[in-house]
Order: structure tokens, then C-alpha cells, then sequence
């Protein structure tokens, strides 16, 4: 197999994922889209950010990150607070309601990964995850058009 045909393995198998990855959202919690997960999961590490910092963060539009922080708000999984320092800017936290959901998925989705990865050895799980993060750390400056933005785009 020579690069191209690799690139083209590489791609195909890399939408094939994110359209499971899409799929099985709605099973591991019916309220909580695979849109939704990820922006609880930057809040939790984040310690909560602005609506604008997660737009810029996923490369999306305000208007986009906007609706999905409203249906999120009005499910009780984040709330918006005056930040301390500025009390110009409204900080996105997370509600006790949305770390409660974001564990019980993260855990369930850590479950699935672990059983879908259950015959793998070791050292080919070790590479795997190596080979993600090598692909993921790309500066955005390189990454392709289509690759920009491949964050949370689709708003359920």
C-alpha cells in the first residue's frame, strides 16, 4: 500500500468512526447528543469558559455554540455566571446535574471503548493512543480546510 492508498484507508476509516462515534451519542444518554458531551467535557476541564472561548476552541460559530449552550442551560447541565474578575463577561460552568450526566456517559463510553478493545495487546492500545494524539495535536495552521472545525459541528 503505497501513502495515497494509506490516506485514503486512514480517511475512510476515520469517517467511519465519527459517524459511530455519532450513533451511539443518543444510546449512552437519550438527552445528551455527542455535541453536547464534548462541550460539558472542555467545561469540566476548563473549570467553565465563555460561550465565545468554546466557539473559538471547536472553530464553530457563535450562533451555533449560543443554541447549544441555551438547550444545555434550559436542561439544568450548565448555568451562566458572572466571572469574578470581570463582571462583564458570563462564564459557562457546569450545574452538579451536568457533571452527574457527563460522568454516567463518560463512564459508559469508557465502557464501550474497553469492550470494543478488549483483544487488543498492550503495546498495539499504547501505539493506537500515540497515533491519536500525534494526529489530534496537529496546529490548526496545518490541518486541512476539512479538518478545521471537525469538532462539535453538528448541533442536535
Amino acid at each position: 500500500m503505497d501513502a495515497d492508498d494509506a490516506v485514503e484507508v486512514i480517511q475512510r476509516e476515520m469517517t467511519a468512526f465519527a459517524r459511530r462515534a455519532r450513533a451511539s451519542a443518543g444510546r449512552m444518554h437519550p438527552e445528551l447528543s455527542l455535541v453536547s458531551y464534548t462541550l460539558l467535557g472542555h467545561l469540566e476541564e476548563s473549570g467553565g469558559c465563555r460561550a465565545t472561548d468554546l466557539a473559538a476552541h471547536y472553530a464553530l460559530d457563535k450562533s451555533t455554540v449560543s443554541r447549544q449552550v441555551t438547550a444545555l442551560e434550559r436542561a439544568s447541565l450548565v448555568e451562566r455566571r458572572q466571572d469574578a474578575e470581570d463582571h462583564r463577561v458570563l462564564l459557562v460552568q457546569l450545574t452538579d446535574a451536568g457533571r452527574q450526566i457527563l460522568a454516567q456517559v463518560t463512564e459508559s463510553r469508557r465502557a464501550a471503548f474497553r469492550e470494543r478493545l478488549t483483544r487488543w495487546e498492550p503495546e498495539d492500545l499504547e501505539r493506537f493512543a500515540g497515533y491519536l494524539v500525534r494526529y489530534n495535536a496537529v496546529p490548526e495552521a496545518l490541518a486541512s480546510p476539512d479538518d478545521r472545525g471537525s469538532g462539535p459541528a453538528e448541533v442536535r
